[in-house]
């Protein structure tokens, strides 16, 4: 061998050296972008799993038994690590790809054939992009975390008039128990009217006591269902707004009905 061609050997060698130190480092580099991609994806899944908890705590979901976390590790990196939900399909404890059984699994294993045999191998099933499957777990991440936005802005409003200030639901539900307060009156006016009821009773009833139940019954639906799931504490009720509701709406509705049987007279 020549000078020149032992120089050239020398040279492709070197070459060939560098090539495979910058694959070595771009090997490396990539892995470590995986396992911090895992890292981060693993947070936000246990981010994921308590924001569930609390929210399934808050409107009275039973929680059931507390299911294995998936663990989420970066390809095999020929230390014994596993490749995780993204690498290791079949493998038992990842959710992502079941395991068969052991019946099934030995089934669904390709047999050698001989080419004499006059079969067909099975194909091999294609190994799946580890950086793939973590981008499709990421954008499921990102619909959880959407789907999940919106269940936390239903769960912050309250079951009745979800749409409406709590200033609004609060005239509304004392109006309305005002208003079935007004229709016992003009039913008491009328058992009076054939001497079942006598005039103090009448009286009392008008000034004291459907504007009372009127008023406690707005009180109880405002806490029953017009307190949002997510909301700690008790919401404002407009107690003197509601208690002035109830006293000025029933004897109003006993007004209305003498003006209205005047009128047909």
């Amino acid at each position: 061998m020549s000078f020149e061609e032992y120089a050239a050997l020398a040279r492709q060698l070197s070459a060939q050296h560098r090539a495979g130190e910058q694959h070595a480092a771009a090997e490396s580099a990539r892995r470590r972008d995986l396992h911090a991609a895992v890292d981060y994806l693993q947070q936000r899944l246990n981010a994921q799993g308590q924001r569930l908890d609390q929210l399934g705590r808050a409107i009275g979901v039973d929680q059931p038994a507390p299911a294995p976390t998936p663990s989420f590790t970066a390809p095999g990196t020929g230390d014994g690590e596993t490749a995780g939900a993204a690498g290791a399909p079949g493998r038992a404890g990842v959710g992502a790809y079941p395991q068969l059984p052991a019946g099934e699994a030995r089934l669904a294993l390709p047999t050698a054939v001989s080419p004499a045999g006059g079969g067909v191998p099975a194909q091999r099933a294609v190994a799946a992009d580890p950086a793939v499957e973590l981008e499709l777990a990421r954008r499921m991440a990102d619909e959880a975390d959407r789907h999940g936005q919106q269940a936390e802005l239903l769960a912050q409003r309250p079951p009745l008039l979800p749409t409406w200030s709590p200033l609004a639901r609060a005239v509304a539900v004392y109006a309305g128990c005002g208003a079935a307060a007004g229709v016992l009156v003009l039913m008491l006016v009328l058992a009076s009217g054939v001497g079942l009821v006598d005039g103090f009773t009448l009286g009392a009833w008008i000034c004291a006591g459907l504007p009372a139940v009127a008023f406690f019954g707005g009180y109880l639906v405002l806490g029953r269902w017009g307190r949002p799931a997510m909301v700690a504490g008790t919401p404002p009720r407009y107690l003197p707004l509601g208690f002035l509701i109830c006293f000025l709406v029933v004897p109003m509705a006993y007004c209305a009905y003498l003006l209205m049987v005047r009128g047909l007279r």
